[in-house]
């Protein structure tokens, strides 16, 4: 039983009866008694509350009080039963509320924090979405946010963060190498189609990210976490350079300098070059500049090393002959 308060002081009162009036809302019969167990407070302070409750607010059209005009209550339910059920909420029923369209949005924004590991309390999630559905001016449309072909992976990430186990899994590396990692989740992050994991890597003693479609037979381990997220700073960019990246010499126009993100190396500084922008970006291996360089067509040259420049034409003349083979 929650321990029973002193009489209030302004500022508290103020709080509670903020906070009773969405507790009655939620609830359609409660009573008195139930009311104060809730709120560690005695029944007469709850009497009191709601009698205030009845008379305050904006008066409608009339803008003087008028039974009904307010919030109101079952009178003889109250008084006779000591039970409270509101009959009518003009203040709260003519706020602005979200839409049908607005609250969809939000639900499914919410199911998919739900999915992400890191958010451990679904609890609180799942009632926020019961609240937002009642809430909306209408019935918002039954939305799902699509599965993909990590989902089992996702839920087995989530797994171990609420078993506090590491999780042991395959993984090809951007060179093509399988090793098998063990690793201490701590946060799934997504970049347009692509989920990442990032976490204590037990194997290079360090934090790494992975891909979540680069993972395979994943399984949870009886081994527990060292590491959780408190523990460790986590840095802003996804990818964080390290002493084996290569480093490759690229012209790219000036509108799209920003597109290198991440790749650019710490402290460059770009030179003009016959109306391009000459940089120096990181990467983990030649391999992993045909998909950014595909990204970027007409606008980022690779200039060197000369083996980069090779695998990135050979990779080209290769898909051009596919389209030959079609044709």
């Amino acid at each position: 039983m929650a321990e029973r308060k002193p009489p209030f002081q302004a500022q508290d009162k103020l709080a509670f009866l903020l906070s009773l009036v969405p507790y009655l809302m939620d609830h359609d019969r409660v009573t008195v008694h139930e009311a104060a167990e809730h709120f560690g407070v005695t029944d007469q302070q709850i009497r009191d509350a709601v009698s205030l409750i009845v008379v305050s607010g904006i008066p409608g059209a009339t803008h003087q009080y008028q039974p009904e005009d307010l919030f109101d209550i079952a009178w003889d339910d109250f008084e006779q039963h000591d039970e409270i059920v509101l009959t009518n909420m003009v203040a709260i029923d003519e706020s602005p509320r979200f839409s049908a369209r607005e609250a969809a949005a939000l639900i499914a924004g919410l199911q998919y924090l739900s999915a992400l590991p890191e958010n451990a309390d679904r609890a609180a999630i799942a009632s926020l979405t019961d609240k937002l559905s009642r809430g909306a001016s209408a019935l918002p449309s039954a939305v799902a946010v699509e599965g993909s072909d990590t989902n089992e992976t996702l839920a087995l990430i989530r797994q171990a963060v609420d078993s506090g186990v590491q999780l042991s899994f395959d993984y090809l590396s951007s060179r093509g190498d399988f090793e098998r990692r063990n690793v201490d989740p701590l946060r799934v992050d997504t970049v347009d189609a692509d989920w990442y994991l990032r976490g204590w890597d037990h194997l290079r003693e360090a934090i790494r990210t992975f891909r979540l479609d680069r993972m395979s037979r994943p399984e949870l381990t009886t081994t527990p976490i060292s590491r959780r997220g408190a523990d460790v700073t986590l840095p802003d960019t996804l990818f964080a350079g390290s002493s084996d990246d290569l480093t490759v010499t690229v012209d790219v126009a000036p509108s799209a300098l920003a597109l290198l993100g991440e790749y650019l190396q710490e402290g460059t500084q770009p030179v003009p070059v016959d109306g391009m922008l000459r940089v120096t970006i990181r990467v983990a291996h030649f391999h992993s500049l045909k998909r950014l360089i595909a990204s970027l067509p007409d606008v980022a040259t690779v200039v060197g090393p000369p083996e980069a420049r090779r695998m990135v034409r050979d990779w080209a003349l290769a898909g051009a002959d596919r389209y030959g083979e079609l044709d």
